[in-house]
């Protein structure tokens, strides 16, 4: 059967599951994750001490999330549609922002801070900055840095150990003040 009657868009709306609303669909995670947090060391982790988190935690924290219908996607998007802007942070920055309030930023934001300590922490031969400047293209799509990361990145171009080589044995001392200058240690009182 074909139609030839005029389509039109009436309405446009969102759900997020039960929640009507982005702020209802929000408090919910907001609540999910404080109720977690004790029951979940992947998440204790990322809380406390994201730098140290491990590649099977972070697939731990997402099926989690996603079996309670709580998927980057679906946080992103109640994010914007809750303060009218598209903030691209990673999922480690919504479950910080629920657990202790931390500021929502920005993960590309979050590495050109970090990277910009690094290029200032030392006097760099621009070999080494070319490499630098490499890692930060490739950090905006990776939440875990590592060796692994490292090497999955810049195999092509000796991996890890060439990059230690270049950088003079200091790979391990950036890729851990990289990691917490994206996710600086949160001091609170309880």
């Amino acid at each position: 059967m074909i139609s030839e009657h005029h389509d039109e868009i009436r309405e446009r709306t969102q759900s997020y599951g039960t929640h009507q609303k982005p702020e209802d669909y929000l408090d919910s995670f907001n609540h999910f994750i404080k109720q977690q947090l004790n029951q979940s060391a992947a998440l204790t982790v990322v809380v406390n001490k994201p730098r140290d988190l491990t590649r099977e935690q972070l697939k731990e924290i997402k099926l989690l999330l996603d079996s309670a219908g709580y998927s980057e996607a679906k946080l992103q998007s109640a994010v914007r549609n809750q303060t009218n802007q598209d903030i691209a942070a990673s999922i480690i920055g919504h479950i910080r922002r629920a657990a202790l309030g931390e500021a929502l930023i920005p993960f590309e934001q979050r590495v050109a801070q970090a990277m910009q300590r690094i290029y200032q922490s030392h006097n760099w031969l621009p070999a080494q900055r070319k490499w630098l400047e490499r890692l930060a293209k490739q950090l905006i799509h990776e939440v875990i840095i590592d060796h692994e990361f490292v090497n999955n990145r810049f195999g092509e171009h000796g991996g890890a150990k060439q990059f230690d080589k270049t950088l003079n044995g200091q790979l391990d001392a950036v890729l851990d003040e990289l990691a917490g200058a994206i996710w600086p240690e949160i001091m609170f009182n309880e």
